[in-house]
This record gives structure tokens, C-alpha cells and sequence, in this order.
């Protein structure tokens, strides 16, 4: 009980309702703190979902463009127990995603608390526990698994003379459709999976899009003699060395796609599955803008230099007249922001240790959904950690029956 009130810092204790967990708080109900709910649940173990949102996967629901289609076949991007229907195409589009991780929780009764945005959280070495304050609760627990991924906040680009920009300004997380840009000029910043995506849409609703290209990017064919690429990478990384693997991939894109450096897609050094494994950079798989970039549908420019009021300088000299700019510029993780511990976690939001070890920290910290290596990865990093917190939680109720002393303000869950 002296422990109890100890950690108490004693303004926040009586402002707001204090509630006991008995299992872990997962923070985040998108596809990775479903997935840990739910293996959790099968190892019998009770936990608190807590969502800043009103829905689950609000990046997928509320952040994404309408022709938006996974990259990776299905196999590929499933949850844990529970695999896509049947009937679903081998890339479903982001309605049918949306709609089987909808499904998904229903299937294993996970009821996230929407709208309890987590202010902070730390580790009390006093108690032993953490306290997860949001701006409704404050959530003691045992366990903290930090499930907000990769992408929960968006990166906007620091340039020069883009306040004084007079046409429309939007990032990619806000874009639907290319329908309302018909016969505009637009500039999308980004090269990556989304920026070609975008660049794609807008020329297919007669729109002129210019994709900037600062550095280099891989491009790759989605399928290579009617198998998935990742797929065929994969199987090859099983027999051969990485740089061979990369070699292979390289050679056959070659084949499929032939040289891209004339159209101004200039390829790293590093090869693609290695970029990915060190740095966290996806390729591109393509699924028709390089074609609309070979006939001029869409132009690839260097970098920006600065923004004026209906223009914008490029690195080169070269000056573009547009109405619009689209920032495909990507996300990062907010963990920083909230959570007040360093050991585990760098300052760029991810676990400092690299993958597999990226997903257990110290005092009952974990981290699903970091691995830079898409929804198979945050279904490893879950099953992995329900798997290490339901062999403790057998161990302690076999020993007893857990009783916890607590103030009377303190709300006990489960």
C-alpha cells in the first residue's frame, strides 16, 4: 500500500480516475496492437487497448487514398490467426483490409477504449509498474506494449517560400483521389511507394503531375514471371547470400523493365533488399507509373529549391509553374513525444536494437510493429510478446492468486 501511494504523484492521483490492469496496456489499434490483443488473448491474458482515434487502423481508415491496394500479396500481410478470405483477390484493396481487420477484432472481442489519447507514460522503479496517463485515466499496469507503429505521425519538409505558395498545399495523408485535380499541374514531392501511387492517380484523371526525385529509388516490378517479387525474394533468401539475392532481383527487373536512368530514376548503390534490411527503405513496386513516365504522362524532377506564389525552383535551375503540391513525404513514429524512457528506444521513435531484437526492452517494455518490415513482421513481434507475457502471467497465478491493494479510487479491470 505505501508503494502504492509512493508513485503517486499526489495532483494527477486525485484529478483523474486511477484503473488497475491486471495484464498489459497496448498502446494503438492499428493492425499491430490488434494483432498483440489477440495473441493475448489466446495465452488467456487480459489487457486495455487505448486509441487516440475513434476507430481502429484510423491510418488505413482515415489516411489513405481510395486506390490504395496492399503491395504484398495477402499471405503476406495477414494478422496472426485468423487469414484473409478466400475470396479476397491476392491484393485487397484498402476496403477489404479495412474491412477484415474489422472482422478481425470482432472475431476475438478486442474493444479498444477510442479517444484516450496517451499524454505520457513511464516506468515507476519504486512500484515496479507503469503509469499510462491519458487525458481521461491513469492506467497502472505491469506490462506497457507500445503498438503506435512506424507511421503515426506525418513528415511535412522544411522549404523555403512554401508558406508563400498561393495554390493548394496538402500531404499525402489528407489525398483521396486525382478526380478534382483534372487539367491541373501538380507537383508531388516523394518518390516512394505513395508518391508514385499519387503521381499514377492524377495522370490517370487527366491531371499533370511532376514526382520529385532527390536522390535515388529502386523500382521494381510487383510480379516477375507471375510471382510476387517479395515473394520470389524471399524464397530466394532462404538458399542465397543477400548481395546475390539482390543481383537477381536487379538483373530480372532489368529484363521486365529495362534501363530507368534515362527517365531520371537514377538506383541506389545499395541494392534493394539489403536497403531495405539496413535503412528501412521499401522499393517501389510497380503497378503503372513507370509506364506513364516513359510516355511523359508524368514528369520526374530533381529536387526543390524553394516555392514561390504559383511557381516552385528546382535544384537544377528550372523553374515549374504549378497549382498544387502533394508531400508524399512519409510518417514517423511519436513515441518520443510520450513515452519517457531512453534505453529502449532511440530518439527517431524505433527500438535501438535491430531486428529480431527490436521488440523486448527491460521492466515489462515491449514494441510491436517497429521492424520496418511491414504487417509479417508486426505478426512476429506479436505473437512473440503475448507468447513472453502469458509465460510469466501462468507462472504467477499458479503461485497465487494476484491481489492488489489499492486506493479507493482505483479501478480494477478484469
Amino acid at each position: 500500500m505505501e508503494n502504492f501511494f509512493g508513485f503517486a504523484d499526489h495532483k494527477d492521483f486525485f484529478s483523474r480516475r486511477c484503473i488497475w490492469v491486471n495484464g498489459p496496456v497496448i498502446v494503438g489499434a492499428g493492425p499491430s496492437g490488434l494483432a498483440t490483443a489477440a495473441c493475448l488473448r489466446e495465452q488467456g491474458v487480459p489487457y486495455v487497448v487505448l486509441e487516440k482515434a475513434d476507430c481502429i487502423a484510423s491510418l488505413w481508415q482515415k489516411r489513405t487514398y481510395d486506390r490504395l491496394k496492399l503491395h504484398l500479396p495477402k499471405q503476406f500481410c495477414q494478422l496472426p490467426k485468423l487469414p484473409f478470405p478466400q475470396e479476397f483477390p491476392e491484393y485487397p484493396t484498402r476496403i477489404q483490409f479495412i474491412e477484415y481487420l474489422e472482422d478481425y477484432a470482432k472475431h476475438f472481442e478486442i474493444s479498444p477504449r477510442f479517444n484516450e489519447c496517451v499524454q505520457s507514460a513511464r516506468y515507476d522503479e519504486t512500484s515496479g509498474l507503469w503509469r499510462v496517463k491519458t487525458s481521461e485515466a491513469e492506467y497502472i499496469c505491469h506490462w506497457l506494449v507500445v503498438a503506435t507503429g512506424e507511421n503515426a505521425e506525418v513528415v511535412w519538409p522544411d522549404i523555403e517560400g512554401l508558406t508563400e505558395f498561393k495554390g493548394d498545399v496538402m500531404h499525402v495523408s489528407e489525398y483521396k483521389s486525382g478526380k478534382k485535380y483534372e487539367g491541373k499541374k501538380v507537383l508531388v514531392v516523394g518518390c516512394g511507394n505513395s508518391g508514385m501511387e499519387v503521381s499514377l492517380d492524377l495522370c490517370n484523371h487527366n491531371a499533370s503531375p511532376s514526382l520529385v526525385l532527390r536522390n535515388s529509388v529502386h523500382v521494381l516490378p510487383r510480379e516477375i514471371l507471375g510471382k510476387s517479387t517479395f515473394e520470389l525474394a524471399v524464397l530466394m533468401m532462404k538458399w542465397l547470400p543477400l548481395w546475390l539475392v539482390d543481383k537477381l532481383l536487379l538483373f530480372l527487373t532489368w529484363l521486365m523493365l529495362g534501363s530507368i536512368e534515362k527517365y531520371g530514376l537514377k538506383r541506389p548503390a545499395v541494392g534493394p533488399m539489403q536497403l531495405k534490411n539496413t535503412m528501412g527503405k521499401t522499393p517501389v513496386l510497380d503497378i503503372g507509373a513507370l509506364d506513364k513516365i516513359k510516355s511523359g504522362g508524368i514528369k520526374v524532377v530533381p529536387g526543390v529549391k524553394r516555392f514561390l506564389h504559383n511557381q516552385v525552383e528546382l535544384v537544377n535551375g528550372e523553374m515549374l509553374d504549378i497549382d498544387s503540391v502533394v508531400f508524399a513525404t512519409g510518417y514517423r513514429s511519436n513515441v518520443p513525444s510520450w513515452l519517457q524512457e531512453s534505453e529502449f528506444f532511440a530518439k527517431n521513435g524505433f527500438p535501438k536494437a535491430a531486428f529480431p531484437h527490436g521488440w523486448k526492452g527491460n521492466s515489462g517494455l515491449y514494441a510491436v510493429g517497429f521492424t520496418r518490415r511491414g504487417l509479417s513482421g508486426a505478426s512476429s513481434d506479436a505473437m512473440r510478446i503475448a507468447q513472453d507475457i502469458g509465460q510469466v502471467w501462468r507462472e504467477e497465478t499458479k503461485q497465487k492468486k494476484r491481489t492488489t491493494a489499492c486506493h479507493r479510487r482505483c479501478i480494477s479491470q478484469f
